[in-house]
């Protein structure tokens, strides 16, 4: 029974996430991939700035 969205008061945003990137699969591999580098390199870059 808790299984159906319908009975949910609001569906979570982890399963709605989910979801989409079953749904849209490689764009959203893609966004997750530049995220990662990109949060990556910004953590880099202010380990070189303030060492």
């Amino acid at each position: 029974m808790s299984n159906s969205p319908a009975t949910e008061p609001k569906p979570s945003y982890v399963k709605l996430a989910m979801r989409n990137m079953v749904r849209k699969g490689g764009t959203s591999l893609k966004h997750f991939a530049l995220t990662a580098i990109g949060l990556l390199v910004v953590l880099v870059g202010l380990a070189y700035l303030t060492r």
